[in-house]
């Protein structure tokens, strides 16, 4: 696999990452990718991968919805956008194809964003497209994550359309785990706040409702920290400068085995708190 590489790809720690609760063609959205662009030079190159929402007929249009967002709403950056459409193993369009694959290499900026998270885990985990990103993003790359890729790059992953669609008993599976080589057992859950329910059904904590989200975290190993996310609202994770910080409309929690905290829009936290204790 062959392609040109930017000299802005080359870097020593980690890109940064934004976890979008939802709102990825919204306010919240542009605030999350301008952010990842800020110290891009134009054109900034972005991949947008398309696993998570793979299983759907009109996978293609949900990637190029995106993209035609971040061709109107961050004009500044003159984005230039290439496709992953990594859908399905086994496939034209599967994930360890090199040609499926290659925008990666080519990229500054890698994003994927709703579907079903269980799908996005089951149709990259261990893929050359997943291997690709993870070699990419620990020289520099900038990822963005919304919805239920946000969910499946987590250690552990909240099988939402099972559990709230289908009736499955309360379970977690095991996730892409991005963060996990350096110290992180994290459960990410978007859309913490939820409200589609109204008064008549408690949808927060990504549809699963309080009190079936306080059984969920009684079947977590102990030292996960659980990081939820409201809707429109960003968690943006800085590894140069070891912060996170909350963009949006609303805000971050951290819930560890000991405490939990509470970070509004505007505010930083030390990612010391996202490690699992027994790295702290």
């Amino acid at each position: 696999m062959s392609c040109s590489v930017s000299s802005q790809q080359v870097s020593r720690l980690p890109g940064t990452i934004a976890l979008i609760g939802s709102g990825e063609t919204a306010h919240a959205g542009r605030q999350a990718f301008a952010a990842l662009f800020a110290q891009l030079q134009p054109p900034v190159r972005v991949a947008i991968v398309e696993t998570p929402a793979g299983f759907q007929p009109n996978a293609a249009l949900v990637a190029r919805r995106l993209a035609r967002f971040l061709y109107e709403h961050l004009p500044e950056f003159a984005p230039e956008v290439r496709f992953v459409p990594a859908r399905q193993r086994g496939s034209i369009y599967d994930p360890d194809s090199p040609l499926v694959a290659e925008p990666l290499e080519w990229a500054d900026c890698a994003v994927a964003g709703p579907g079903s998270p269980t799908y996005m885990v089951r149709h990259l985990a261990g893929t050359l497209t997943w291997r690709l990103l993870v070699e990419r993003w620990s020289s520099g790359l900038r990822l963005a994550f919304a919805s239920a890729a946000a969910l499946a790059i987590s250690r552990f992953t909240l099988p939402v359309y099972e559990i709230f669609k289908a009736g499955a008993d309360l379970h977690w599976v095991q996730g892409l785990d991005l963060l996990g080589p350096l110290g992180y057992s994290l459960a990410i859950v978007p859309h913490w706040n939820n409200r589609e329910g109204g008064d008549e059904l408690d949808t927060s904590r990504c549809f699963m409702g309080q009190e079936r989200f306080a059984a969920l975290r009684r079947l977590l190993p102990s030292g996960t920290v659980i990081l939820g996310i409201d809707e429109h609202t960003v968690c943006v994770l800085d590894f140069a400068d070891r912060s996170g910080r909350v963009l949006g409309s609303g805000a971050v929690t951290l819930l560890t085995t000991e405490r939990e905290f509470v970070f509004d829009r505007g505010e930083r936290f030390p990612l010391d708190l996202l490690a699992s204790p027994t790295v702290r």
